[in-house]
């Protein structure tokens, strides 16, 4: 394997994925990327933003020129009509084939890490591909048993127990087995980051973490248990904490990563802080993937206005990544 190749995927074509990982790909001129993806919508991006850059074609990341001024396209063509910046059966199609595409080079070995754009939920869904986002498809993909997903974004970690379900079902979701993962994964995650003596914390399901029981069962009977499985495995994790409270103690550099209950709980507090340069971390899989923390802002699309920031910061994690190799697998 050539050192650290870097794939980039569109996402879905009709996002803002094409113009900021096109962008952001300026910052890193003289890094070995590759996109992923519709020569045409790479051109029309490259033309969107007045870039005068050379397009090279190829047929395997093997054979990408990797100069300034050089844009390296993997080419799948799946497009047969005009993007359109609206959820599309089109575009769905189109970006799950990127992420597959993208997947199979990996496992080969033929690259080091994956920067996925944003792709849309709803899109997929009128495509009929039957995943609720980028991370269980990955995991799919993979035959991946035990992952999560994590966001870092200024002095804030969050890895999640659940991830894309309704609110509703959350409650029922939440098992020792759950978190007791998580928290695994989380440890995981510190030794990615390099964190000596990581400090990671569990915050409760219910206000207050239940308030002994008055305010929910969920942290004596499931959460509790986990940490405690984990305590005795040697990771340093505490809780539960009050949510409400253990966001603004990791804000102070007081804790290094918050297991979260579900998406907002974690994803809420994050992107208040760090909306424009958040980053999202697959912690789990064979290989290092990242993304920007946004989505694909259909509104805003192809107009040459949207910030490129969170997708600077996911491929400059996944660039410096070499380390993670080693233990981004839960067996590694």
């Amino acid at each position: 394997m050539r050192d650290k190749i870097v794939l980039i995927t569109l996402g879905d074509p009709g996002g803002v994925g094409p113009e900021v990982a096109i962008k952001a790909h300026g910052r890193f001129a003289d890094r070995q990327i590759v996109f992923v993806g519709d020569t045409t919508v790479v051109r029309r991006a490259l033309d969107l933003l007045g870039l005068k850059l050379t397009l090279n074609e190829i047929a395997s990341v093997n054979e990408a020129d990797f100069q300034r001024n050089v844009v390296n396209v993997l080419p799948l063509n799946e497009l047969d009509t005009d993007v359109v910046s609206a959820p599309t059966a089109q575009g769905g199609r189109a970006s799950a084939a990127y992420i597959k595409r993208a997947v199979e080079i990996l496992l080969k070995g033929d690259a080091h890490a994956l920067v996925t754009a944003p792709i849309s939920k709803e899109a997929l869904r009128l495509a009929g591909v039957d995943f609720s986002g980028h991370t269980e498809m990955l995991a799919h993909l993979t035959s991946t048993e035990q992952y999560a997903m994590m966001l870092c974004g200024g002095p804030l970690r969050v890895i999640l127990v659940t991830i894309h379900v309704p609110l509703k079902d959350v409650p029922s979701l939440i098992t020792t087995q759950r978190v007791l993962k998580t928290i695994r994964l989380a440890s995981k995650a510190a030794a990615m980051f390099k964190l000596a003596n990581p400090r990671i914390a569990v915050a409760g399901l219910n206000p207050h973490a239940g308030e002994a029981g008055i305010l929910g069962m969920e942290e004596d009977r499931y959460i509790l248990p986990a940490i405690r499985q984990a305590q005795a495995e040697a990771i340093a994790v505490t809780g539960p904490y009050p949510p409400d409270t253990v966001f603004h103690r990791a804000y102070k550099g007081e804790l290094d990563i918050i297991v979260c209950m579900y998406h907002d709980q974690g994803l809420i507090p994050l992107k208040m802080i760090a909306f424009d340069t958040g980053v999202n971390i697959t912690i789990g899989l064979p290989f290092v993937r990242t993304s920007p923390d946004h989505g694909t802002a259909f509104d805003i699309a192809w107009r040459g206005i949207a910030n490129c920031g969170s997708m600077v910061e996911a491929i400059a994690m996944a660039i410096e990544s070499e380390s993670l190799l080693t233990v981004a697998g839960l067996d590694a």
